[in-house]
């Protein structure tokens, strides 16, 4: 099938890419400059231009007009992905966004590798939807579908988790039973597995994969509630409104707090609501912060901002965040207690299908030797310490954490096409 195979890890924050050539070991193919991820944004600017990852978020922030999209993966297996959604005035489907995106990324593998690659391994999260065994197999459907449309010939599609175990793996000298913790942006994805001990060229590795388990939880998710917690109330959410003192409307600030659904915050009926709640508020000053973000169309910075929070707050003890996209700029200490506290429930869930995982493997958590975190999400010190509560007896691994499916995926390429 040729010399040259590749694997992409499409993920629903950031996305990944590596090669695998005859003779060679895996590499990481850079996506943005030197850089080895690439965030999975477009913008779509009124001159027609497509922007990705960095500069498309840079454009954005500029206040370029046009239309930012992230977090697309989300919309794999819903009925959205036929569907169009307007830019700038014309609407377009989900899936020619996605099959921008994907040919972006096949552009810069094929001109790091110096000729087209036709056979890659796409990684998928073990379930793309959590309790919906139809949508999962449309899910990984669609995302073969747009591949293949993008001009790849020969498809395969590897579990995430495990992708970053392969990656992993060439580094062993000895056996070791593992357990990845993959938190992705949109899913959490676990797998136990034997690794090393020559293992690394058996042509089926079924054998050495004893579960994996997953769920739609991930560091969107915890951007989402912390800022629910953290910026919503300054923008008026809890206030009330009216002779009978009513709480606002909720429903804006839940589109606010998500990447996937941010752009849907600006519909004539949202203005409506917010427009007549606005001269009846008993908090103006809170609640037309909503207002303006919306008629700014600046929900995509405060998103940023959010995740900027969560970043800053896995090392320090508290940040001060400032609002300067807003008239006034509104400044907000935020700790790391009200972080941890925000993605309590998040967490919860997270501990409990991992030890499910592990019932699943009949295996204890004190035989697991090696733990291989990968996602940048597992920089949380709240995640880190419930997996060495639970794994009290492992090495916890954290070798390039951002890019180690993609890499993985391209080790897995050499075995399933060389």
């Amino acid at each position: 099938m040729g010399g040259i195979y590749g694997g992409i890890d499409f993920g629903t924050t950031n996305s990944s890419a590596a090669l695998s050539e005859s003779g060679k070991i895996p590499y990481i193919v850079p996506l943005e400059g030197p850089e080895i991820t690439i965030p999975t944004a477009l913008f779509f600017g009124d001159n027609q231009k497509v922007s990705f990852g960095r500069e498309a978020m840079r454009r954005y922030m500029l206040g370029e007009q046009g239309r930012c999209m992230r977090s697309i993966k989300r919309i794999l297996g819903t009925s959205l992905m036929k569907t169009g959604t307007l830019v700038n005035g014309r609407s377009v489907k989900f899936e020619d966004i996605l099959k921008c995106f994907l040919r972006h990324l096949k552009r810069q593998m094929d001109e790091a590798a110096g000729q087209s690659v036709e056979n890659v391994v796409l990684g998928r999260p073990v379930h793309f939807r959590d309790n919906d065994a139809e949508g999962d197999v449309r899910a990984e459907g669609e995302l073969r579908q747009a591949a293949r449309e993008t001009g790849f010939a020969h498809i395969e599609f590897q579990y995430e988790p495990i992708a970053a175990a392969f990656a992993h793996e060439a580094k062993l000298k000895a056996e070791k039973l593992a357990c990845v913790v993959d938190i992705g942006g949109g899913t959490s994805d676990f797998t136990i597995i034997r690794l090393g001990g020559g293992r690394d060229g058996k042509p089926d590795r079924r054998d050495d994969i004893l579960a994996s388990a997953g769920v739609r939880i991930g560091g969107n998710d915890f951007d989402k509630e912390l800022a629910l917690k953290a910026f919503m109330p300054e923008l008026g959410m809890y206030t009330t409104y009216g002779e009978k003192s009513l709480f606002v409307p909720t429903s804006q600030y839940f589109e606010l707090a998500e990447w996937s659904s941010v752009n849907n915050l600006y519909t004539y009926q949202n203005f409506r609501i917010v427009n007549e709640i606005l001269v009846q508020a008993h908090e103006p000053e809170k609640y037309g912060r909503l207002r303006e973000i919306m008629e700014k169309e600046r929900g995509h910075n405060l998103l940023a901002e959010t995740e900027n929070l969560k970043i800053a707050l896995t090392s320090a003890d508290s940040r001060l965040s400032r609002l300067n996209f807003l008239d006034g700029c509104p400044e907000i200490t935020v700790k790391s207690a009200d972080f941890e506290s925000s993605i309590q429930e998040e967490m919860q869930k997270l501990e409990q299908v991992l030890k499910d995982c592990l019932v699943q493997a009949g295996v204890a958590p004190e035989k697991v030797e090696l733990v291989i975190l990968t996602g940048g999400s597992t920089e949380i010190p709240v995640l880190q310490r419930s997996v060495r509560r639970i794994f009290p007896q492992a090495l916890l691994s954290q070798e390039n954490k951002l890019a180690s499916v993609g890499l993985g995926l391209a080790f897995d390429s050499r075995r399933r096409f060389g």
